[in-house]
């Protein structure tokens, strides 16, 4: 479809809404675990990820794989699927137009961006966007400025940004960091590198934008104590009074979560999955502002499965190991919702 007429459909949609509505907005955020396609890149290490790989990565899987995306994704919506999903370890733009056009989510017409990077393996970030309640303007990749000549390949940084039915304009990254692989402590230089190229995209944009709000969503691989987050990022708790244009992690509070973390690894679980927002998101008085109390790890049963090894439960995982289990990932979704209020009348 031509921009053009994208753009008028979304403000016809804008016009039509009553004065003084309110519409919810849902947002979620979930790395999908290797979500490759069949075929071998030959620039890329994803030989794992072919038939005649390790994996034994089938075409019979992969379709089932992209089954099993788009039902989280619309089991996560409950009534409507969410506005904006982030998506981490996502392989190319054929798997997404797979996702998107061969499973029911055909059915909600959304919508990518996503990047192309220099991870080894070749997997990649993506955001799926409503059109009706995320009018697409404009995206951009930025490549981690490394301070180290020995440094990991890794994602870039997603900046989609468009316009809400409030007619104002939300900038939205989408990050998958890298990795802790090779120990915590011994990789976290790059990790700070990442939060560092990102809160100077963030700054920049602070200080351009009249109305700044910004979204971040993603894998992040530390926890919300960790320094990249608390210092570097500088994203901490929501508290009693909040700024405008500061960070807030919206997952920082653990007595909010409800569940003990998005990702379990050797029996212990770990929140390393975020959403961060710019204070003017949860002030009340924002015409886009955060909806109190809907912040929440999903977590349904059939995500789920017996941990027979550390006990409890785990994620219901693709394989565990090398062995196939025909599941979903290894990490849980996050979702947040916000309400856009508009205003008393349009001129």
């Amino acid at each position: 479809m031509p921009r053009t007429l994208t753009i008028f459909i979304y403000v016809l949609a804008f016009l039509s809404c009553p004065a003084n509505a309110q519409s919810g907005f849902r947002i979620m955020s979930y790395n999908v675990e290797n979500l490759f396609d069949t075929d071998d890149n030959p620039e890329k290490n994803d030989n794992d990820f072919l038939p005649s790989g390790n994996h034994h990565w089938t075409r019979g899987r992969y379709y089932h794989k992209l089954q099993q995306i788009a039902k989280v994704i619309s089991a996560a919506g409950e009534w409507n699927t969410p506005a904006l999903v982030a998506l981490c370890e996502v392989e190319n733009d054929s798997v997404l137009i797979h996702l998107l056009n061969r499973t029911p989510l055909k059915q909600q017409q959304y919508r990518y961006c996503m990047t192309h990077g220099s991870d080894t393996r070749g997997i990649n970030t993506a955001l799926l966007y409503q059109r009706d309640q995320f009018g697409y303007i404009g995206h951009r990749e930025h490549p981690v400025v490394f301070t180290r000549k020995n440094h990991k390949h890794t994602r870039n940084l997603l900046h989609v940004w468009g316009k809400v039915i409030t007619a104002d304009t939300l900038d939205v990254f989408v990050c998958h960091l890298p990795s802790r692989y090779g120990g915590e402590k011994e990789s976290e230089a790059d990790r700070f590198d990442a939060a560092r190229t990102l809160r100077n995209l963030c700054d920049s944009l602070l200080g351009t934008r009249t109305n700044p709000q910004i979204l971040i969503m993603g894998d992040f691989n530390d926890t919300a104590e960790n320094v990249s987050i608390t210092q570097i990022l500088a994203a901490g708790k929501i508290g009693k009074s909040i700024e405008a244009k500061k960070l807030y992690n919206l997952f920082a509070d653990p007595h909010v979560l409800h569940y003990p973390g998005t990702h379990k690894y050797q029996g212990e679980w770990n929140q390393l999955d975020h959403i961060i927002v710019s204070g003017n998101l949860i002030d009340s008085t924002s015409a886009m502002h955060l909806l109190p109390g809907s912040n929440r790890i999903f977590a349904p049963p059939f995500l789920l499965t017996n941990d027979k090894t550390w006990q409890g439960k785990r994620p219901f995982r693709t394989y565990y190991g090398f062995k196939y289990e025909g599941g979903y990932s290894d990490h849980l979704p996050l979702i947040t919702d916000f309400l856009l209020s508009l205003p008393d009348k349009i001129e």
